[in-house]
This record gives structure tokens, C-alpha cells and sequence, in this order.
């Protein structure tokens, strides 16, 4: 019976948890994040996940956070990446960058053509890509 609870809590907080990372993507129609690949790698409780980014002239993710790294390459367009107590950031063609593990951080397109960036995460396997933070 104590199992069956268990069960049961674990299913609602995986639901809320995807609701949450729903929202931050439906909030945020000017991003798109095309999963290419999720794999598990050698760490323990961990996967990689290969993603496409694509912000939108003037749009921003909005402030979240991942339960990972996240390892960036900006392939195209312009745009200021920006990590809570950290400077912000001017990104360009051809510049890569990393956000720690629960860094509060956005990204903002600042040109007049989509920002596309190559997206590798190192996330906790099972958690939300995205945490949205308010």
C-alpha cells in the first residue's frame, strides 16, 4: 500500500513538472528547442540531450534554469546571454558559451535574424529540460 502511494506522488510530481516546462515554452512562443537526440552517458543518473535553438528577432527564452549544464554554439544571428550576479554577454557566429548547473539565466535575440544556437545539455535524467523562473 505505502508503494502504491509512493508510486502515486512520484506520477503527480512528474506531471507538475512537465506542466511547468510546458509553460515556459508555451509563454515563450518566440523560442523553439527541437530535441535532435537524448541519450544516457556515463555519469550516473544523467543524460545528454542535443537540441536546435531557435529565438525569434527580439524575443527572449525567459529566465529558467536546467537541472544540467547547458553547452552552447551560437551558429547564426546575434544576441546577450544573460546569467543571474554575471555581466551580460553579446553573443555572435561563432561563439560558444556554458551555463552551470541551476544558473538562473535568459537568452535574448538582439539582431533582426533568428538566433540559432547548437544546444548540448548534461541534465538529471527524468527532470524537465527547463524550469521556468520568475
Amino acid at each position: 500500500m505505502a508503494k502504491m502511494k509512493t508510486i502515486k506522488i512520484k506520477v503527480i510530481g512528474f506531471v507538475l513538472i512537465a506542466s511547468a516546462s510546458l509553460l515556459l515554452l508555451a509563454q515563450n512562443p518566440g523560442i523553439q528547442r527541437t530535441i535532435v537526440e537524448r541519450k544516457d552517458i556515463s555519469v550516473p543518473g544523467r543524460e545528454a540531450v542535443i537540441a536546435h535553438v531557435e529565438i525569434a528577432p527580439g524575443a527572449a527564452a525567459g529566465r529558467h534554469t536546467h537541472a544540467g549544464e547547458e553547452i552552447s554554439y551560437v551558429m547564426e544571428g546575434e544576441g546577450e546571454l544573460l546569467i543571474d550576479g554575471q555581466p551580460a554577454r553579446k553573443l555572435k557566429a561563432g561563439d560558444g558559451f556554458v551555463v552551470p548547473n541551476g544558473a538562473i539565466h535568459d537568452a535574448r535575440n538582439t539582431g533582426t535574424q533568428p538566433l540559432k544556437l547548437a544546444a548540448i545539455y548534461v541534465v538529471e535524467k527524468g527532470k524537465p529540460l527547463a524550469t521556468p523562473v520568475p
